[in-house]
């Protein structure tokens, strides 16, 4: 209060910058949403990193639309081999349920070192071997055999050459390397289900490999 001709009065206050603040309040808001939105537009890029090599989260096969389900690293006596994602119409957990399911799915491989076509081949024949019994494998022999010279036909598989192996429910399994169709498609889901099995069956090619496939905590 201030006295003025023998009264008292009021002294006048500032009035509080409230249009600053809520202006302030409103750009901080708006520079969070931002981050949030480049962070997550980050990640839709990639859905995930496997020794260097990044896997997106969706996959084209033709006008199909897959989605990652999980992805994992392949060692052999502590040598990195390959890494190697799957990619389905659906995300699934368990193996009987990535077998049951129907429609295109895909297996992308990038080698992490030099492989011969011979040792390449072996291993997913092995693969097969392991996971059938000699019942079962008889009637997948010609076709192991053609799927088998397809590969051995490129000879040498450089460090970070690109391997899909498709399974195309109009036509086939298809093996593609570096964006480029290797062999004719093969005719039979069994003959795809008997390569998933090589990452996926009970005798898998490496236990926390196939977890990683199936998207489980690691």
């Amino acid at each position: 209060m201030a006295k003025c001709g023998g009264r008292l009065e009021p002294i006048p206050t500032l009035a509080r910058p409230l249009k600053g603040r809520e202006n302030f309040k409103e750009n901080n808001v708006k520079k969070l949403l931002l981050v949030l939105l480049l962070c997550i537009t980050g990640l839709t890029h990639a859905a995930v990193e496997v020794a260097g090599v990044k896997f997106e989260d969706k996959s084209m096969l033709g006008a199909i639309e897959l989605q990652f389900n999980g992805a994992g690293q392949r060692s052999k006596f502590f040598l990195k081999v390959y890494a190697v994602a799957l990619y389905l119409t659906e995300k699934k957990t368990a193996a009987a349920d990535v077998l049951a399911l129907k429609g295109a799915k895909r297996l992308h491989i990038v080698t992490l070192r030099e492989l011969t076509a011979e040792q390449f081949a072996d291993a997913l024949v092995g693969g097969i071997q392991k996971n059938h019994t000699d019942a079962e494998a008889e009637p997948l022999k010609a076709r192991v055999e053609e799927f088998k010279s397809a590969i051995l036909a490129l000879k040498t598989a450089a460090r970070g050459d690109a391997i899909s192996i498709d399974w195309l429910p109009e036509s086939g399994t298809r093996l593609t390397i570096n964006g480029k169709q290797q062999g004719k498609d093969i005719a039979g889901e069994d003959f795809y289900h008997a390569l998933l099995k090589i990452w996926l069956g009970t005798k898998p090619a490496q236990d926390d490999l196939k977890d990683a496939l199936l998207g489980k905590p690691q």
